[in-house]
Order: C-alpha cells, then structure tokens, then sequence
C-alpha cells in the first residue's frame, strides 16, 4: 500500500509545485513570444525617441535630419541601413525583462487575490478586486524588471547611433549593466521607474476592465459563447484601450531611458518625466505622446498568449442568467 508520501512523490511536477511550473510555463511562453514578437518593440522604440525637441538644447542635429517614418518604413529602414538580424538587437535583456516582469507580477497577484483581498463568501472574485490586484501587480513587476527595461532600450537605439557616427556605448548586455552601475549606482539601473510603474498601471487597469466589458456583452448580447473566439475579441478590444492608456508613459519612459547622461548618471534632456512631458508636448504637439502607437498596439495582443490570461476575470453571468426567467 502506498503512503501519502509515495503518492506526492510519484505525482505530477505541476501538482507537487503549482506555482514553480506555472512560472515556468510563463517563462517560457514568454521568451517565445518575446522573439516573435520583438521587432514590433524595437520599431516602437526607434518612433518614440524620432525627433525629440529636447535634443536641440544640446546642438544635436539629429532631430532636423531624422526622416519621419511609419511603423512599416521604419521597420524596413532597420532592415536596409543596418541589416535584418538589426530587428532583434536588444531582445537577451527584453526576455530577461519578460522574465522577471511576468514572475513578479504573477506571484504578487496570486498572493493579493489570496491572502489580502480574498474571494467573497459566493466563491466569486469580483472585478474591483481582480482591477486593483492586476494594477498591484503590474507595479511591483515592472519596479522589479526596471533595469532590464533600461538595458533594452538604451540597446534597441544603438544601431542609431552607429548611423548618426556616434559612439556605441556598450559591448554587450553584460557590460550595459556594468556601465550603468558603475556610473550612476544602483539607483542607476532605476532611472525611468516612475513612468514604467505608472505604464503598468494604466497598462493593467485598461486591460482587465475592458476585457471583462466587452467580454461580458459579448456572451450576454451575442451569439457566441464564452470560447477563443469571444477571447480573442475582448483582447483586442482592451489591447486596443491598454495602448491608448499606456502609450504615453512608455514614450516618456523610453526618452527618460535613453537621455545621454554625465559623469554621475545624471540625465542631460529631462529632471524628472513631468519636465520630458511638458518639453515632449510644448515642442512637438500633444500627438508625440503616440508615437509608436501601432506597433505598441500590435504586439499587446501576443500579451493573452503568455502573461494576460491568468489575471483576466471569468464573466459573472451565462446566457441562462440573463434571462429573466432564470433570476431569483
């Protein structure tokens, strides 16, 4: 007769360590559709920092002589002025950011939906709950993934700077890291949190509320049931809010990021994101806080496939519910 402990012994992995294999799972899921998706990020980039206002107070002419292009003519510029594999450069720290982003964010929901907020006595985890635990949790994931964030972005502009005869300013992912510790500290590899934390926030929120709308009148108004389709739907729908929220704060966030800096890590363009804010819209107009709106958008919907899907809420009500016979 076997014990508990040979049964718990010869069980599955994912159910000895539930949260380690579903990590895991993430993980991996993750880094795929990191590759995959990585050149819509780098464009994304590359059309957020384009043009920048700030770069005039140092006598920079690379804004005068930066061509304004598209998500498609950027994508192939990259592809013609630097060479194809140009797409994916800066992607070890992005899938090291995804990584830790994704982890952080999967851990501290799972532990505020059941230790701090807690289900209702129905069993049934309401919106509100599962609004303020998604914008938890996206905080303290992208506080913990800030200076993979800042490896990735400053990598992602040096095939720009190759162009414009500018030296690059590192060897590596490894010597990024290096650099930016040893000239601005620890709280060096910070710099830009402030906009990254309130992206994920706004990120979150637009993310969960929508999905759970649209995803509700979906089963509640239509003939479709609550199957892929009906998910693949409300995805794109609250992909399509996240960006419009979010999209701002990542534009500040990246030029925060890549701002040359002196000596002690200093940053020369911007004193903090409200200064990047008001220098972004006083010289370009409000529309440069969109700048890479598109392939922003775009690659928000690979998110269902690996990060979104275990905080997204179930709808609270079947077709037979909305009837009227069917209520109490």
């Amino acid at each position: 007769m076997s014990t508990p402990e040979d049964e718990e012994r010869l069980s599955p992995l994912a159910q000895r360590w539930p949260r380690a294999s579903k990590f895991l799972l993430s993980g991996c899921a993750a880094t795929v559709a990191e590759l995959a998706t990585f050149p819509l990020d780098l464009t994304k980039t590359r059309l957020q920092i384009q043009g920048e206002a700030a770069l005039a107070r140092l006598g920079d002419g690379a804004r005068e002589s930066a061509p304004y292009r598209g998500m498609v003519r950027t994508a192939l510029g990259i592809v013609q002025e630097e060479g194809f594999l140009k797409l994916w450069q800066g992607v070890t720290p992005a899938i090291y950011r995804h990584i830790v982003y994704s982890g952080g964010r999967m851990v501290t929901y799972e532990h505020l939906r059941e230790v701090v907020f807690g289900k209702s006595e129905d069993k049934h985890y309401p919106l509100w709950k599962s609004v303020i635990g998604g914008m938890m949790a996206g905080v303290v994931g992208q506080f913990l993934a800030n200076p993979t964030d800042l490896v990735k972005v400053q990598m992602q502009m040096e095939g720009k700077r190759k162009l414009e005869g500018k030296p690059l300013r590192f060897r590596g992912v490894h010597h990024a890291f290096a650099k930016i510790l040893a000239e601005g500290g620890i709280r060096g590899l910070w710099a830009g949190w402030v906009p990254n934390i309130q992206r994920a926030a706004l990120v979150n929120m637009g993310d969960l509320t929508t999905y759970d709308t649209v995803k509700h009148y979906l089963v509640l108004n239509t003939p479709l049931e609550d199957n892929i389709m009906t998910h693949g739907l409300s995805s794109l729908c609250s992909g399509l809010v996240a960006s419009i929220l979010g999209t701002p704060a990542d534009v500040i966030k990246s030029r925060i990021m890549n701002q040359p800096r002196d000596k002690q890590g200093r940053g020369l363009l911007y004193k903090s994101s409200t200064d990047c804010l008001t220098q972004a819209v006083q010289g370009e107009g409000f529309m440069s806080l969109y700048k890479g709106f598109l392939p922003s958008w775009l690659r928000m919907q690979s998110d269902w496939i690996t990060q979104g899907l275990p905080m997204r809420p179930s709808p609270v009500f079947s077709k037979e519910e909305s009837n009227p016979d069917h209520l109490p």
